[in-house]
This record gives structure tokens, sequence and C-alpha cells, in this order.
């Protein structure tokens, strides 16, 4: 309760720097998983995949483009404009990051890295990876988060803290995700762990850049919005689900996928 109080009179870039922190320190989790004594089988790793598919769409939805809809039909411009041009932009941004970018999808062999080509280790190749699928998620909270500063009656305080609690949420699978492989290649648990949870420090770093950009450039704010929906449904169409789906599980990363979209609406219209 305390903390509570205490995180919702913080100015809206505060409240996203410690809703990025709490998203890392959930990968950090999924990340410990690596020391147990037993390893989650592929069939769980591929359904937590689904399951964090389903949340980013579901987040992409209702957190932010159903706010960029509402802000942009009441300003003096076509209502559809922000929101598409924004979700174009954050998806072509994801596309130039992953064209450059070097890394390597989990599953693969080094032979099918993509990006810039260089001479790195498959290790740090799939770190690269994981980092390119958490920057999205950081923007998305940033700027859901910065857009309380404007007082607008479709983003909400409840709002924001259900995309944060969802995006943590699904990130205990993706700490999962990249220490385990990494384990299984050789590295030793404390190096998986520390690997796995360093690929998600970029989130509270693009909270605070998502939020900041936002409080500075309000009238951007639905392109904003509707920029991190783009990014994130871009990797979740080009990354998670591909992935998810790799080893033949088809039905059990389906399945999870839905059961994740609907508890993050769920949270989302419950709380927001």
């Amino acid at each position: 309760m305390l903390f509570a109080n205490y995180f919702k009179i913080q100015s809206p870039i505060i409240q996203a720097l410690i809703a990025g922190l709490f998203t890392w320190f959930l990968t950090l989790l999924g990340s410990l998983f690596v020391y147990l004594p037993f390893k989650p089988s592929q069939k769980i790793r591929d359904g937590m995949l689904g399951f964090a598919a389903g949340v980013m769409i579901a987040a992409s939805y209702w957190s932010l483009l159903e706010p960029s809809i509402e802000i942009s039909s009441k300003m003096n411009i076509t209502k559809w404009v922000p929101p598409g041009l924004g979700f174009l932009i954050g998806a072509f941004f994801i596309f130039l990051l992953d064209k450059i970018l070097p890394h390597l999808h989990i599953g693969f062999d080094i032979k099918n890295s993509e990006g810039i080509k260089t001479n790195l280790k498959s290790t740090t190749l799939l770190i690269f990876a994981i980092t390119l699928h958490n920057i999205p998620e950081g923007m998305a909270v940033g700027v859901s988060f910065g857009a309380l500063k404007n007082a607008i009656s479709s983003v909400k305080l409840t709002g924001a803290v259900s995309l944060a609690v969802g995006i943590a949420i699904q990130n205990i699978p993706e700490g999962i995700a990249v220490s385990m492989p990494l384990s299984a290649g050789g590295l030793s648990k404390f190096k998986s762990f520390f690997y796995g949870q360093a690929s998600a420090i970029v989130e509270p770093l693009f909270s605070l850049i998502g939020a900041y950009f936002v409080t500075s450039f309000q009238p951007l704010l639905p392109y904003a919005l509707a920029f991190a929906a783009g990014a994130m449904i871009f990797v979740v169409i080009e990354e998670v689900i591909p992935e998810s789906q790799n080893y033949g599980n088809t039905d059990i990363a389906t399945i999870s996928a839905i059961a994740g979209f609907i508890l993050m609406m769920v949270l989302d219209v419950a709380l927001g």
C-alpha cells in the first residue's frame, strides 16, 4: 500500500522508470530457472513463447492503438492518420534494426544469423535477438506512462500499470527462453543467468526514452502510442510466433497465445 501511494505521486517519467525496472526484474526471475534441478520441456517453453505473443498482441491494441485512435478523433485531423502512420513507422523502425543489428533467433544455427554479418559468437547473437525483442516493450511502457501527463481520459494510470504488468508476466518465459539455450550450449549457469537478465536491461532505458519523448512533444502522443504498437506487432509476427512453433508444437503455442491474449485483455479492460 505504501509503495502504491508512493508510485501514484511520482511524475510519469519516474513511473515509467519504475515500471521498466519491474519488467526487467521479472526477466531476471525467469532467468533464474536455469538454476532449477529440472528443465522445462520444449513444449512448455514453446507454450510460454506463445503466451508472450498473445500478451503482446493484446497490449498493442488495448493499451496503445485504442488510446491512439481515441486521441486522434479529438484532434483537428483525419482520425486514422496518426495511428496508421505511427504504426507503420514503428514497424519499419524495428525492420531496420532487424536488418542492421547482428542477431540469431532461438533454435537456429549460426549460419542463419540475421543483420550485418560479423564474427560474433552464437551466444552473443542470441542475446542481441532478445534485446531487439525487448526494445519495443520498453518503449510501449514508457509511452503509456508518459501519456498520463496529458490527463487524457483514454489514458489512465491503471491502463499503463496493466500494460506493464502484462509485459512483465510474459518476460518470465522470455528469461527462461534465453537462459536455458545458453546453458544447454555449454555456458555456466551463472553466465546463462547473467546474459538472460541482461537482455532485458534495455526495457527501463527505453521506458525512460519513451516517457520523455511523449511528455516533451505532446502533439506526437497518438503517433508515439501507435509507433510502440507497430514495433511490438512486428516483433511478434517476425520473431515470437515463428520461434514458438519452430519445434512443431503448433497447437500448444497457439492455445497459449490465445490464453495470453485473453489475460492481457482482461487486465486492460478490468483495470483500465
